[in-house]
């Protein structure tokens, strides 16, 4: 059956004061009841055209008195609109009509009193967001009705004359709103792609059935769900930005960010700037280039919390993998800011469609847009004239970092020193967000010991601080856990000064790099270049293992035979890569075999030694560049020139070991808990196997095998059945001279 309408149930003519709309529900409803008398009146007039109509099976099929109307009615014409021309209009039209002139000037009036009063109307400010015209308006309302209430999907349902229609279509909005066929064709822009309905996504336009090609009028209707919620109320964030957006109210303040001075005053001075021209609504957009963590997020949140608005964050790295394209992402978060009044902070847009989709969008997004990357964007005439400022924020100085460590844990309980702090700055060239995050681990830690209130130990700092650094590194070189310890290795005292003269170099670069001065006086990094010199097994890797160690911070070994390429500009870029993510790792780079890549230039006689040379350069540039330790492994010093020497800051010979020397590494390498027969001969070892350290530890092993194997304690047979076993490895023979009165243990293996 249609349904069927009372005149008592019209609206109640406007009282003559005017009175505000409570709130922005009751506006909403307001102008919800102007939409239903526009469809009453639809509804009465087909009522009275298709009097014959048989109202059982209407819509589920076209019957004969129907096509003979539809052959007479003129192209672009609603059925309703035949009820005009009828013999006798029905008396309820004439009524509804004063009574919809009557509520809309009434709503008019009560809308400018509201808006005068600062009552909050959320479909006025919709509109004024989106710059909505007022068909448009009407438009997103039709839409709107049947999210609340139901009955508005039975009516257009009878209104289209299918009962499988329950959303209005493109022609039935069309037909509702526009009184005559020309005002219709210019309506139908409205609908177009680049109209503020479908820009700014506020109605969805979707053929029916789905998979279905038609016409544009008889494609469906629908409200966005977030405009949907938030006309009625809601403050949530949309479902489909949920998962990587963050809406946040500020509390800090430009005061309170450690920032260098230059960048904190520069922001100010820019924030004054904006408040000056926010009254002319322009768009303002900030780029902060620099690494991820240095204290871009907070330096937003801080310029929100000036300007009392809150700040919407997205990670559009996220968004990437996300089903949503990444333009229509882009336009969803805008629209959000735009809805929630807040400032657009987009972080991780480094692919060029989510490049292209932003400026497409800041183009015309009124407000403030802060996006942030590490690397440079040139916008060009991308913005037009939208004020487009570059804000570097760079690895905070050391003085910087103290304070921010300091600041982290000035509510934390620790029993880390002022100094442990100051050598964290140092070691860690960490951002205010890492720095913050390095804490929230070591919080973890402590409480994993004891839960009521364990204290923070400078151990659980620096364990926090390797965590946070860039684990990527791991992906081109292999993590290596110090275990060593001064006292596991043997070298000459002078060679040993060498070492901890590096440390020291590390430890104290905030007093002479920073307090002192010398950072101004070099062009480029302030990171130490090692060499470590010597044949294998005499001790590089265990040395820088110790330093490692000694300072607390990660260390990976690069095999640089691994690295070199015999194409032409790939080990560049492997080499790029290493120092790339080096660079937020905080590590120690041991470069192993650097033979492999440096050896004696010589003079250049085909494309390959010119490219091997300008491998080297690069290699020696980055190295340069880098802020962290590099510490290069060769075996062959001899092989590398002066002007490569040059360029170290330390060079450390590894020598092989002498008598003294190797007698020290037999007796140190058994650990304490090993069991040793009383009849080693440590001085017999020492002297008649001239090997190396590396060698001695293998044959230690070995012997303890062998002994396990026995079930008794290591000695003396186990080790010279070892050595026996290291020679093989070595291809060197056993001659009897060298085992002597122990040649008859491995006499039996020569025979």
């Amino acid at each position: 059956m249609t349904p069927s309408f009372s005149p008592d149930s019209l609206p109640s003519p406007p009282s003559v004061n005017v009175v505000p709309f409570a709130d922005s529900h009751q506006h909403l409803l307001a102008e919800l009841a102007r939409i239903d008398l526009l469809v009453r009146m639809r509804v009465l007039q087909l009522r009275q055209v298709n009097t014959h109509a048989d109202d059982e099976f209407r819509g589920l099929y076209v019957s004969e008195e129907e096509v003979d109307a539809l052959l007479t009615t003129p192209a672009g014409t609603p059925p309703w609109a035949l009820a005009e021309k009828q013999p006798s209009p029905s008396p309820q039209i004439a009524p509804l009509r004063q009574v919809l002139a009557r509520l809309t000037a009434q709503i008019a009036t009560r809308t400018e009193a509201s808006l005068q009063a600062g009552v909050e109307l959320r479909l006025e400010r919709v509109a004024s967001l989106f710059s909505l015209s007022s068909r448009e308006r009407d438009a997103l309302l039709v839409c709107m009705a049947p999210e609340v209430d139901l009955k508005y999907e039975r009516l257009y349902a009878y209104l289209q004359n299918d009962v499988t229609r329950k959303r209005p279509s493109v022609d039935l909005v069309l037909n509702l709103l526009c009184p005559t066929f020309e005002d219709k064709l210019l309506a139908r822009q409205m609908f177009a792609a680049d109209a503020s309905l479908r820009r700014f996504h506020i109605l969805h336009l979707t053929p029916d059935p789905p998979a279905a090609q038609v016409s544009l009028l008889a494609r469906v209707l629908q409200v966005d769900q977030r405009i949907a919620d938030y006309l009625l109320g809601s403050d949530h964030l949309g479902g489909a930005l949920l998962p990587f957006t963050q809406l946040v109210t500020p509390r800090a303040r430009l005061a309170d960010l450690i920032l260098a001075d230059e960048i904190r005053d520069r922001l100010g001075h820019l924030l004054d700037w904006y408040r000056a021209q926010e009254r002319t609504q322009r768009g303002l957009v900030l780029y902060f280039q620099g690494p991820a963590g240095m204290g871009q997020r907070a330096a937003a949140e801080a310029l929100c919390g000036e300007l009392g608005i809150p700040l919407l964050a997205v990670d559009l790295t996220l968004a990437a993998s996300n089903e949503l394209p990444i333009s229509t992402t882009v336009h969803l978060a805008s629209r959000e800011a735009m809805l929630q009044g807040a400032a657009l902070y987009c972080a991780g847009f480094e692919d060029e469609g989510a490049r292209r989709a932003l400026a497409r969008t800041l183009i015309s997004r009124p407000g403030l847009t802060i996006l942030t990357s590490e690397h440079a964007w040139d916008m060009k005439d991308a913005l037009g004239r939208v004020p487009f400022i570059r804000v570097e924020f760079p690895i905070p100085s050391y003085p910087l970092r103290e304070r921010l460590w300091q600041t982290h844990l000035a509510d934390a309980p620790t029993t880390a020193t002022a100094a442990d702090l100051r050598a964290l700055a140092s070691k860690f060239r960490f951002g205010e967000e890492q720095i913050r995050d390095a804490v929230a681990i070591a919080r973890g830690m402590a409480r994993w010991r004891d839960p009521e209130g364990g204290q923070i130990t400078t151990e659980d700092l620096y364990a926090a601080a390797r965590a946070r650094s860039n684990q990527t590194l791991a992906r081109l070189a292999r993590k290596i856990h110090p275990k060593y310890t001064w006292a596991d290795i043997v070298l000459p005292p002078d060679q040993i000064t060498q070492l901890r003269e590096i440390c020291a170099c590390v430890k104290h670069k905030p007093i002479v790099y920073g307090e002192w001065g010398f950072a101004r006086k070099l062009s480029l990094g302030t990171g130490l270049n090692v060499l470590f010199a010597g044949p294998s097994g005499t001790g590089k890797t265990m040395a820088a293992e110790i330093i490692a160690g000694e300072l607390g911070l990660d260390l990976y070994k690069i095999d640089l035979s691994s690295v070199v390429s015999k194409y032409i500009g790939e080990t560049e870029k492997n080499l790029s890569r290493i120092f790339a993510e080096a660079e937020t790792s905080n590590a120690v780079l041991f470069f192993d075999e650097a033979d492999a890549l440096f050896g004696k230039r010589s003079e250049v006689r085909d494309s390959h030694d010119r490219y091997a040379n300008i491998e080297i350069s690069y290699l020696l540039q980055r190295m340069e560049e880098y802020d962290g330790i590099a510490i290069l492994a060769t075996n062959l010093r001899s092989n590398l020139d002066d002007a490569f020497a040059r360029r170290m800051h330390f060079t450390v010979e590894f020598p092989f070991p002498e008598e003294e020397y190797r007698r020290r590494i037999w007796e140190i390498t058994f650990p304490p808990e090993a069991p040793r027969a009383a009849d080693i001969d440590y001085d017999f070892l020492a002297r008649q196997f001239k090997v190396s350290g590396g060698h001695i530890r293998n044959v230690i092993v070995s012997a303890a095998f062998l002994a396990a194997e026995d079930g008794r304690v290591i000695g003396m047979e186990h080790l010279i059945r070892a050595t026996r076993r290291e020679y093989q490895k070595m291809g060197k023979l056993l001659v009897e001279s060298e085992f002597g009165p122990y040649f008859e243990l491995v006499r039996g293996t020569l025979e």
